[in-house]
């Protein structure tokens, strides 16, 4: 690799050094994130996995792939780069949980507009922490630089992840019914949606540094900064113990857009909105931007970032083990006859 180097590709804007130098910051971070089936290390052509099927009858390999979206303008105006790595593994890994599925291998995809490899690695390195906290393997990625495309300051995050799970315990929602309890997975705050509605209503980029009172000691854009919340580790150990019927990743649309994903025909999700608590950020969201509250539920989590629907029997077991797991619970609601959509009352 020392002896890669063009002249005419760097006066042009593009500094393959740079690449190799950002691949070496961050081989500690991607080090982090090996589990037991990486057979190849970073910096080959393909991330290899050799997959462990035992115990298995029937093994459905489970993909998803996100980005973080308009939230990383923030990341661009603070300067803080370590943390939407671990929104970019959330949005993918929270998604392949919700079919019942384990994550097992992450891979992202990072175009910019001019390779600093420090920041670079700051990325990766949220990319890194994201995927140890889903417990899956960062085995590859790519890191493109696109001057002219990107400003000197701004980048793009996406990433695609795969899991696995036996056919016979992927969730169904056709067992839903009425009665069913609905359990809430208590949320971190905004997460990665609805970031272009939040820069309308704040003008970010005018006031980084601004202060509000119900936010306590953090500064607006730090709050906002705040990285979703990764809910692999607690629903699979949820999966383990109690019966999960059908899962919904709260993301963009809201409650409105997701919940009824999870729901079969016939049947609707009473939501009780004083079941849980309802992070400050959004009254000053509402509030700054005279947002109804409808469209609050329909593009924000409100501080719940995933239902799950278990039978009404076992909503307390459900909600002492997600706590036992470290993860804040509810009992958010039940499923009533209906048409396939979401009531708040």
């Amino acid at each position: 690799m020392e002896k890669s180097h063009s002249e005419s590709y760097k006066a042009a804007g593009v500094d393959v050094t740079a690449g190799y130098r950002a691949v070496e910051l961050m081989k500690k971070h991607v080090a982090r994130t090996m589990t037991a089936g990486v057979l190849d290390g970073i910096g080959g052509f393909g991330g290899m996995f050799e997959l462990d099927v035992s115990g298995m009858k029937h093994p459905v390999l489970v993909s998803g792939t996100d980005g973080v979206g308009t939230k990383l303008m923030l990341a661009f105006l603070t300067g803080k780069h370590n943390t939407v790595g671990i929104d970019c593994v959330a949005m993918c890994a929270n998604d392949i949980v919700c079919c019942g599925a384990k994550p097992l291998v992450f891979l992202d995809y990072l175009a910019l507009g001019k390779n600093v490899p420090e920041r670079v690695a700051d990325i990766v390195g949220g990319v890194a922490e994201g995927c140890v906290q889903a417990g899956c393997a960062l085995v590859g990625g790519e890191t493109a630089e696109m001057p002219g495309f990107y400003g000197e300051d701004e980048y793009d995050l996406a990433g695609f992840c795969v899991g696995a799970v036996d056919k016979e315990k992927v969730l169904d929602r056709s067992a839903v019914k009425p009665g069913d309890a609905i359990i809430g997975l208590a949320s971190t705050g905004v997460h990665s949606n609805g970031f272009s509605l939040v820069r309308k209503i704040f003008g970010v980029g005018k006031q980084p540094d601004r202060h509000v009172d119900e936010l306590g000691g953090a500064s607006l854009y730090e709050t906002l900064l705040t990285p979703t919340k990764i809910y692999v580790r607690p629903m699979l150990a949820l999966m383990e113990r109690v019966t999960v019927k059908s899962v919904s990743h709260i993301t963009g649309g809201g409650f409105y857009e997701n919940i009824p994903r999870s729901l079969p025909a016939g049947m609707d999700a009473l939501i009780r909105v004083k079941s849980f608590p309802r992070p400050p950020v959004f009254d000053v969201i509402r509030r700054e931007g005279n947002v109804p509250e409808r469209d609050m539920y329909n593009t924000f989590n409100m501080g719940l970032g995933m239902t799950v629907i278990v039978p009404a029997a076992e909503a307390d077991e459900a909600v002492r083990v997600l706590k036992e797991n470290g993860q804040a619970a509810y009992l958010a609601g039940e499923i009533i006859e209906g048409e396939g959509g979401v009531r708040i009352e």
